[in-house]
């Protein structure tokens, strides 16, 4: 076995989650010869979806390369709650999935259920988290109080020998603007959810190929925060968008807020992360509401068609992001054209 690796593919969110990045993950699984399966931020609060052969998956923890047969290791930099595994683990089993694929880094952090009893206590209701006790999981980790999964019995079996070699695809949880740093604190999350945190997996950036980053052709934001008020609910095309595009957070079943694309925030996020190929997922959902807008510079821009917005939308990333090599346009959940 050659023992080195030789490149590293990224998928993140460049908005707040809900990016439609399982989608993209397993397109990459299925038509790639990747030798793991990363996952290197969050935990539990995280939700994917994935269609095999036309069937609906859902997972929280567990990187998608379990479906492919593909080694998936839950990074050094997540928190791990023993409950969530173990039901996934269950699910991913009964489903007739390899669970011996699955890997968990010594050095990850395990929620406690005193994490999930304070987050409930606080921050749910405050700052809209999801209950998973991860904010008070890190907060004992960068405390040097917290318990590591070499620690606890239950995950020995599961033990990652921290080796990587040949080629690896990362995959993200939430999405830039729920980043620790540069999120609109401290409606955020507890991790870094930018594609350089992935190099705490063990590699040089220096290996890094390609960055993939998912967005919708309209915003959406699950829990609270003041760039997403109430009102939005409100407004009767939004409304529409939420309706069809089934808008519920995969991890709480909430109702997303929806608005309409800030591009002024996607290419900031697009430009800082080094996304080299940008996918644009959802576009089916503007068609059948028959709406086409989104926000540039503070104004709220209409167009006639999707084809328009479309361009619209090119020119700008292109003008303000050089190393975006392709933008791709998806109207299905099940398949991503790359």
């Amino acid at each position: 076995m050659n023992n080195k690796i030789k490149t590293v593919d990224i998928c993140f969110g460049l908005a707040w989650g809900d990016e439609a990045k399982g989608k993209i993950v397993a397109h990459l699984a299925k038509t790639k010869s990747y030798d793991f399966i990363c996952r290197w931020a969050g935990g539990s609060n995280a939700g994917h979806t994935i269609y095999v052969d036309g069937k609906k998956y859902v997972t929280h923890l567990i990187p998608a390369g379990v479906f492919y047969n593909i080694p998936s290791i839950i990074g050094p930099d997540c928190v791990i709650n023993e409950n969530k595994f173990a039901e996934e683990l269950v699910y991913l089993h009964s489903n007739g999935f390899d669970i011996d694929l699955i890997k968990v880094s010594s050095k990850c952090h395990v929620v406690l259920d005193k994490h999930i009893n304070e987050d409930k206590a606080s921050y749910a209701t405050k700052l809209g988290s999801t209950s998973q006790g991860i904010a008070f999981c890190y907060k004992d980790k960068f405390g040097r109080t917290g318990t590591r999964a070499e620690d606890v019995p239950f995950f020995k079996k599961y033990l990652w020998d921290e080796k990587l070699h040949g080629d690896i695809l990362c995959e993200g949880a939430q999405g830039f603007w729920l980043d620790i740093n540069y999120g609109n604190y401290p409606y955020i999350t507890s991790s870094t959810t930018l594609p350089y945190g992935a190099c705490s997996l063990g590699f040089s950036p220096k290996l890094i190929r390609n960055i993939y980053g998912a967005s919708k052709i309209y915003d959406t934001r699950s829990g609270v925060d003041p760039l997403f008020p109430p009102e939005l609910l409100e407004d009767n095309e939004l409304k529409q968008i939420a309706t069809l595009g089934e808008e519920y957070g995969v991890t709480t079943g909430r109702p997303r807020i929806v608005n309409w694309l800030n591009l002024d925030m996607l290419i900031k996020a697009i430009a800082i992360s080094g996304t080299t190929h940008v996918i644009v997922s959802k576009t089916d959902i503007l068609e059948q509401v028959g709406v086409y807008k989104c926000k540039y510079k503070d104004n709220i821009i209409t167009f006639d068609t999707l084809e328009l917005i479309k361009e619209y939308i090119d020119n700008v990333i292109i003008e303000n992001c050089p190393f975006v090599e392709k933008i791709v346009y998806s109207n299905n959940p099940h398949s991503v054209d790359l």
